[in-house]
């Protein structure tokens, strides 16, 4: 072939454009690690919601309206409930605790029906559930955990709210109240607990702007709790800094490029990412939301037409004074993910599908594959994928982190009853364990553990806190970091109150044969880490410890 002068250099052009794009490319690393294990093949629920407690427990619950369980009430019990859609007397059990160390499940009763609740961990480590459906929209509930005796069960309170919540979202505040927002047709918040002279709900217009009619896409919305003690509530596909004690809307944020919902039914998933620095004046925070249903979605599935996931995230410094957003491509597109955060400040995205929503029946191309989310590396660069499960996890499921860096997976019921026959998706009753590369044995010789101090340690905001831990090999002393992680409330796609926080440490110090020191500073403020039961970690190299709780008070 003759090469002409005018063929050379569109050859050129084209050979730089190639080069361009090339180095412009987002770099998705695949199958890069993580394991799967079946913990239990049917745990008798399929879990709805999952929450972690400061005994090695994790609480987990669906719906009384699901018709039978499978897994009866002990002792013969039954629930006797003559407000139920489904059944009146039902001698199943609808809640479960599962012992994280014996690896079994103690069935537990639930009286009204918890569909679509929302719920936080108190500072006492109780377990406060709130809302649902039906006779319990306007329930509490909660559940203390007891150690050794195994006779801790909910305990209910009728009329304990002054509204209707069903898919609200809950948040811990500095005083150790929880704050109660949105759910379906309302659009308002209120504390729990509350005195009676302040029985009452207060209006935020900002979840009627952003209610799509017949669809809402405002429901679960994201909220965390910022550094100026306001709080960033997403719905939808924007967000506001709002001051819940003057009930004044502090800032509106941008809408999310592309202007598709987010939030439920769209159900794409939001964490906040991990705060550091927190010994400077203005520390800096980052919300990260990911995934969910393109405009449309909704009424499509509901038509047999299932239209792909969104495959972008959103990534905003909420304490900047001109905030934007960023936008970062996923290699794997994602509607009702779970994102949780990794004792080492990655991001775990799990669960979920490829197309359709979530809603009974309207989720289809379950996404097997995780991917890890690392918000330190260069923009282009972050995601990683994971190897594989074998079982969809598709609507309502669930996902939360345990105390030895594994996460904990469960739940998937598309249907409005149990359905184990005859359909795309069976109830799911397994429980199974997604142990991330840092656990793998080629890492056990850099892996910290913690020496002292023990576990249920109290610690003070402002505290200088020596911490000793093992590591079997070379430790290199400027890639040790403490973590303090506060275990959320996992339903729908939302980690409800999930936190991480880097603390401040001085120099690693050799103290004897294999065992070294840091001191490290606890955060200075609720408004930083409400109160109550925390996970710490020693982080070596990217590896995690197993961790210790302690109690921030």
């Amino acid at each position: 072939m003759k090469f002409t002068t005018s063929t050379s250099i569109l050859f050129f052009i084209l050979l730089h454009l190639f080069v361009l794009l090339s180095c412009h490319r987002p770099n998705f690393a695949s199958a890069a690690g993580g394991k799967w294990n079946i913990l239990m093949s049917n745990i008798g629920i399929s879990a709805i919601y999952m929450q972690l407690l400061n005994n090695d427990k994790v609480v987990i619950f669906d719906r009384t309206d699901f018709g039978h369980s499978n897994i009866s009430l002990p002792d013969g019990k039954c629930r006797n409930d003559p407000n139920d859609t489904t059944l009146q007397i039902d001698c199943t059990a609808h809640s479960v605790e599962y012992n994280i160390v014996t690896n079994s499940i103690r069935p537990l009763r639930v009286q009204t029906d918890v569909w679509c609740s929302s719920g936080a961990v108190f500072p006492d480590g109780s377990l406060v559930q709130t809302g649902g459906f039906n006779d319990g929209e306007k329930v509490v509930r909660v559940f203390k955990p007891c150690n050794g005796n195994n006779t801790c069960d909910w305990q209910e309170i009728q009329g304990g709210l002054a509204q209707r919540r069903w898919y609200a979202t809950n948040h811990i505040l500095p005083d150790g109240r929880q704050i109660i927002i949105g759910g379906r047709r309302a659009f308002n918040y209120e504390f729990y607990p509350k005195p009676a002279s302040a029985y009452k709900a207060y209006s935020l217009p900002f979840l009627v702007q952003t209610n799509d009619p017949k669809i809402e896409n405002n429901l679960y919305p994201f909220v965390f709790l910022n550094m100026d003690g306001n709080l960033f509530i997403f719905a939808n596909n924007r967000a506001i800094l709002f001051d819940y004690t003057k009930n004044v809307v502090v800032k509106s944020y941008p809408q999310i490029p592309g202007g598709d919902p987010r939030s439920y039914p769209s159900t794409g998933s939001a964490v906040l990412l991990p705060l550091k620095n927190l010994q400077t004046q203005q520390i800096q925070a980052e919300v990260l939301v990911c995934g969910g249903a393109p405009k449309g979605s909704y009424i499509s599935a509901q038509n047999g037409k299932f239209l792909g996931a969104l495959s972008t995230c959103g990534r905003i410094r909420i304490t900047d004074p001109n905030p934007q957003w960023t936008i970062e491509n996923m290699p794997l597109a994602r509607t009702m993910g779970d994102m949780v955060i990794l004792p080492n400040g990655n991001v775990l995205i799990i669960n979920g599908a490829a197309t359709g929503t979530a809603g009974w029946e309207l989720g289809r191309d379950p996404v097997l594959k995780p991917v890890i989310y690392r918000p330190d590396n260069p923009f282009g660069s972050r995601f990683e994928i994971q190897n594989p499960s074998t079982i969809p996890r598709m609507y309502h499921s669930t996902a939360t982190l345990l105390r030895n860096g594994r996460v904990l997976i469960a739940g998937s019921n598309p249907h409005i009853y149990y359905n184990f026959t005859g359909v795309l998706f069976p109830t799911e009753l397994s429980l199974e364990a997604f142990s991330p590369s840092y656990l793998d044995p080629e890492s056990e010789y850099l892996r910290p553990q913690i020496i002292s101090p023990a576990s249920q340690y109290i610690i003070g905001y402002g505290q200088r806190v020596p911490i000793r831990f093992k590591v079997s090999g070379r430790v290199n002393r400027n890639l040790v970091t403490v973590t303090m992680v506060a275990p959320g409330f996992n339903t729908h796609s939302f980690t409800q109150n999930q936190r991480l926080l880097v603390l401040a440490n001085e120099n690693v110090k050799l103290v004897g044969e294999k065992a070294y020191q840091v001191n490290v500073v606890t955060p200075n403020s609720a408004t930083l880490a409400p109160p109550g039961y925390y996970l710490l970690f020693v982080v070596h190299q990217d590896i995690p410890s197993e961790g210790i709780w302690v109690k921030i008070q």
